[in-house]
């Protein structure tokens, strides 16, 4: 599959994830995931990131951190240590917010680990970046 399919593919499978059509989103996410290697799903979950993060500017508006400022996404909790048991969702959570606020860094490292884990981990990290990204266009397509 090349670059122009797997873009199409990630536009679908958000689009689907926002519109509430969670097999279809699953389909556009398994047909990218069985013709990927891990530097083009890498690439997957930047493209969602990057979706994440226009949609975390449209909640925000003016009050989102501007780039090249000290300005910054922090993850917050609202129940402390909700994410310990689920590593799918603090994989989910934590990329996005490095990815937000440029830290490539951590984006690869969190990446590697969730590559690491089990297939199934890894599947469902995954899948949980797309769910939190609509989740958030969901927010923004309401305000």
């Amino acid at each position: 599959m090349d670059q122009e399919k797997t873009g199409d593919l990630v536009f679908e499978a958000i689009a689907h994830a926002v519109a509430g059509n969670a097999s279809e989103a699953a389909t556009a996410l398994m047909t990218i995931g069985q013709a990927s290697d891990d530097n083009r799903m890498y690439g997957v979950c930047c493209a969602i990131a990057s979706a994440g993060t226009h949609a975390l500017g449209l909640v925000y508006g003016d009050r989102a951190p501007k780039p090249g400022t000290s300005d910054m996404y922090v993850l917050q909790e609202l129940v402390p240590g909700a994410t310990v048991d689920d590593p799918p969702k603090a994989f989910a959570m934590r990329f996005l917010t490095a990815y937000a606020n440029g830290d490539t860094e951590t984006c690869l490292a969190l990446f590697d680990a969730a590559l690491r884990s089990s297939d199934d981990e890894y599947v469902s990290s995954v899948c949980a970046l797309l769910a939190d990204v609509a989740g958030i266009y969901r927010l923004a397509l309401d305000r």
